[in-house]
């Protein structure tokens, strides 16, 4: 088993408090109301496992993430998806950690280290995380413009 690992960041006018609330401690609700692809959201056991439901036809049934930290005072969140079609026969798992910062006028940046854990000696090309990053970032930017477009939603 192989770990290979990338960094992001980035930037947007919204508050770290507010979409951090909105993207980790709403996601149940907010994701599917703002995806339509997206069917539910689903807690299991104790709830740190979390289980993504797509609509019939979508390419992806479901996902499967542990959460290990959830902590609102630092804004920080680290999970892993453990089960789904994204991880094929070649990954047994992809760890997130993702951390919210004040940044400029009242936004923030989000800061995000991706570990892929690889099954055998397979190795991850750039392209297939590529294409992770840019599903993360449609995420994202729909419900960065959902904040934006309703500034009363109060997620403080």
């Amino acid at each position: 088993m192989g770990v290979t690992t990338y960094t992001h960041e980035t930037t947007t006018p919204v508050a770290p408090t507010r979409l951090f609330k909105a993207l980790v401690v709403d996601s149940d609700n907010l994701i599917p109301k703002l995806m339509p692809q997206v069917k539910n959201i689903e807690a299991e056991g104790d709830g740190s496992i979390k289980k993504m439901n797509f609509v019939e036809g979508s390419p992806i049934k479901y996902l499967k993430h542990k959460i290990h930290v959830v902590d609102d005072k630092n804004l920080v969140t680290k999970y892993s998806m453990i089960e789904g079609d994204v991880l094929r026969d070649k990954l047994e798992s992809i760890s997130y950690d993702l951390k919210f910062e004040a940044h400029g006028n009242g936004g923030c940046v989000c800061k995000s280290i991706t570990e892929y854990h690889t099954k055998g000696d397979y190795v991850l090309k750039d392209e297939e995380h590529n294409e992770g990053q840019k599903q993360g970032m449609e995420l994202f930017k729909i419900v960065e413009a959902y904040l934006l477009e309703n500034p009363t939603v109060v997620y403080a």
